[in-house]
């Protein structure tokens, strides 16, 4: 080793990130395994390799006993005190063994394991840099399609869209740029793995985030998002300011920037509304593009039960149920939507029932037999005779 080596492992370290002590310390495990190998030595050894001048030996440990049975293990307690009366049983004595072609080995074996440090420090970085970056949105350049998993070059690394994560609108060719939001990061052995995703609903938040500077800023809070990844999404917004108009503010100047996100997602409708503390209203709002009449809320079984004109009933349900489906979602209420028409004939079949209910009961209260005039008399002419017996006994 020289200074040419010991400039390199500066290098290393201003370039790479890699501390020169963590490298000077691997270097010197790696050589105590070359050292073993070359030499056919089962020895206890040590490398020392200087931090100033680069130079190395090799030491062999020696553990101090009263009769020696291992010769490259152990020295006797008898030769060690030649060398110094202080010595004791049991102690470690170190002699030098530097082979003489050893600077050849060593320099192998130094470039081996430095080449590997290096590797695992750019790994250990790429993920400390990604795993701080989940669940935030990324731009990457489509490299490859292998068994329909889209790979993605983030630069420094690459993801894996898988199918599930892709939305059915998505069509990728090699060379277009995309953006995903990072679902997770794993540490392997060969480095890190990132999977991404188009289909969260994190994506549309970070994409909000990125188009609207208010929402950035937070003068406008997302409270909620509901999505059907590919067909529609709802959008909850709130500013706590009461000059500020949230729903206007994402929509942005003639549709802009609501515009560019739906772009970015290749069609998919965007449904923006206003979040409410009070339920009623924020069922009301969320049901939006549908005009609501009234909302009931159960809160034990939490169900809002909604009543619209019977115009807008198939406007609040939605195609297959997608409007409602997501306005629960958003919501987090279950929803059940009925027309003005389908309320009033609940009511006045629930008013029926409740009649006929009444009349059940005043039936159920009357006595179950009911004696007719000519029973009646039976029963008094029986009572009658009953009680000339009774005064004829003695």
């Amino acid at each position: 080793m020289n200074e040419d080596f010991l400039a390199a492992m500066a290098a290393i370290e201003k370039e790479k990130g890699v501390k020169k002590e963590i490298l000077f310390d691997a270097i010197e495990a790696a050589l105590v395994s070359a050292y073993k190998r070359n030499f056919n030595t089962a020895a206890n050894v040590r490398v020392q390799l200087n931090r100033d001048s680069g130079e190395i030996k090799v030491f062999t440990r020696l553990v101090v006993v009263a009769e020696v049975f291992q010769a490259q293990l152990e020295i006797s307690l008898a030769e060690v005190r030649e060398i110094d009366l202080n010595y004791q049983l049991g102690d470690i004595v170190e002699k030098e063994v530097t082979p003489k072609n050893f600077g050849r080995i060593a320099a192998q074996t130094a470039k081996q394991v430095v080449i590997q440090r290096i590797r695992e420090a750019e790994r250990e970085m790429v993920f400390d840099e990604y795993i701080d970056r989940e669940e935030d949105i990324i731009t990457g350049i489509v490299q490859r399609i292998e068994q329909k998993n889209v790979i993605v070059d983030l630069g420094k690394a690459e993801a894996v869209l898988s199918p599930t994560e892709q939305m059915p609108s998505d069509e990728y060719k090699q060379g277009e740029r995309v953006k995903a939001y990072i679902n997770e990061v794993r540490k392997t052995t060969k480095g890190p793995q990132i999977f991404i995703s188009r289909t969260h609903p994190g994506l549309l938040k970070r994409l909000f985030e990125l188009e609207v500077p208010e929402i950035f800023d937070g003068t406008v809070e997302i409270k909620a998002v509901a999505r059907e990844a590919g067909f529609r999404s709802k959008l909850a917004v709130y500013s706590k300011n009461r000059d500020v108009d949230p729903v206007g503010a994402c929509v942005g100047p003639k549709g802009a920037r609501v515009q560019a996100i739906v772009d970015e997602l290749r069609g998919e409708k965007i449904d923006i509304v206003k979040w409410d503390e009070n339920p009623e209203i924020f069922v009301a709002n969320a049901l939006s593009p549908a005009k609501v009449v009234v909302v009931m809320l159960q809160s034990a079984q939490k169900v809002a039960n909604v009543i619209v004109p019977d115009y807008q009933l198939s406007l609040a349900i939605g195609k297959e149920g997608q409007n409602a489906r997501l306005a629960a979602k958003l919501t987090n209420w279950k929803i059940d939507i009925a027309s003005e028409s389908q309320a009033a004939e609940r009511a006045s079949s629930s008013l029926e029932a409740s009649e006929r209910l009444s009349r059940r009961e005043r039936e159920l209260e009357e006595p179950e037999i009911s004696v007719g005039s000519s029973q009646r008399k039976a029963l008094v002419g029986t009572t009658l005779a009953k009680g000339v017996a009774d005064d004829e006994t003695p």
